[in-house]
């Protein structure tokens, strides 16, 4: 007699205990970004929480003096990086630098759709950060970086938990692209959703994650909007782990809620397509 859980089963029943339990942010990352939700923030703060982490310290440091930056000069430290570029700034950063390590797998099929979210992850937070500045939201730039690459985060939780489930041996299910596809499709939002929740991050990037696919979403969020268009510059130039070529992006209903015309769609298709590289 075959007792064998459903995928869908075994997938809801990972997610039902303490979503804190699945390797996809960094803690410190995390903390900075709880910290500058309030207001009250003190930029020491900021600095020795990231200067306490060796490993997260290099990492920022080397984004701060990459090609990201092109122009601006080399930074030493921490509190150096803080002051030429701003503590959101560098918390945007920590949370970059350090996500990329969790987009991870021994199984080489989970681990191509990690690579290929990651990408996308990228390029979208690159996008909206771009796309805010040029349609006249610049006070927006650093939420709509960190909204575009928190957005699908829901998809890297399901893609650990299937990753988990296939080292633990829990089912004989082939993971097909079919499958993965269905499984990430079906529940990203609402897990991304649960996940930010959990880890006490801004109610803007919840919003996203859960409204950023919806049909009927508030044409008056101007942040969600605008990682919403970003998303979809993503799917359309192929930066997607399901690309959707044919989009015409100047007849998206968030393309006319951002009043932006067809030069610069086409900057922001651009824009995307060179992020990462």
């Amino acid at each position: 007699m075959n007792t064998e859980k459903p995928l869908m089963q075994l997938i809801e029943e990972h997610l039902a205990g303490d979503l804190h339990d699945l390797p996809v942010f960094h803690s410190v990352a995390v903390k900075l970004q709880q910290m500058l939700s309030r207001r009250d923030f003190r930029i020491d703060d900021i600095i020795e929480q990231i200067s306490e982490d060796q490993s997260l310290s290099g990492q920022v440091l080397k984004v701060a003096n990459s090609s990201f930056y092109a122009g601006l000069s080399k930074v030493a430290t921490i509190k150096d990086a803080v002051v030429r570029l701003g503590a959101q700034e560098i918390a945007n950063l920590a949370m970059m630098a350090s996500q990329l390590e969790y987009y991870k797998s021994d199984n080489s099929i989970i681990h191509s759709y990690m690579q290929g979210l990651w990408s996308h992850a990228l390029s979208c937070a690159v996008g909206a950060k771009w796309l805010a500045r040029k349609s006249g939201y610049v006070n927006l730039t650093s939420e709509a970086f960190m909204g575009g690459l928190l957005h699908d985060i829901g998809k890297l939780a399901l893609l650990k938990t299937l990753d988990d489930i296939h080292h633990n041996r829990e089912t004989n299910a082939t993971f097909s692209e079919t499958l993965i596809n269905e499984v990430l499709e079906r529940m990203h939002e609402a897990v991304g959703l649960r996940l930010l929740q959990s880890w006490s991050l801004p109610e803007s990037y919840c919003s996203i994650a859960v409204n950023h696919h919806r049909p009927d979403f508030d044409n008056s969020d101007i942040l969600l909007i605008i990682v919403r268009l970003a998303n979809l510059a993503c799917d359309k130039v192929g930066k997607s782990i399901t690309p959707s070529p044919g989009i015409a992006l100047i007849s998206a209903p968030e393309a006319q809620c951002l009043g932006v015309n067809e030069i610069i769609l086409a900057e922001l298709e651009i824009v995307v397509e060179d992020a990462g590289s």
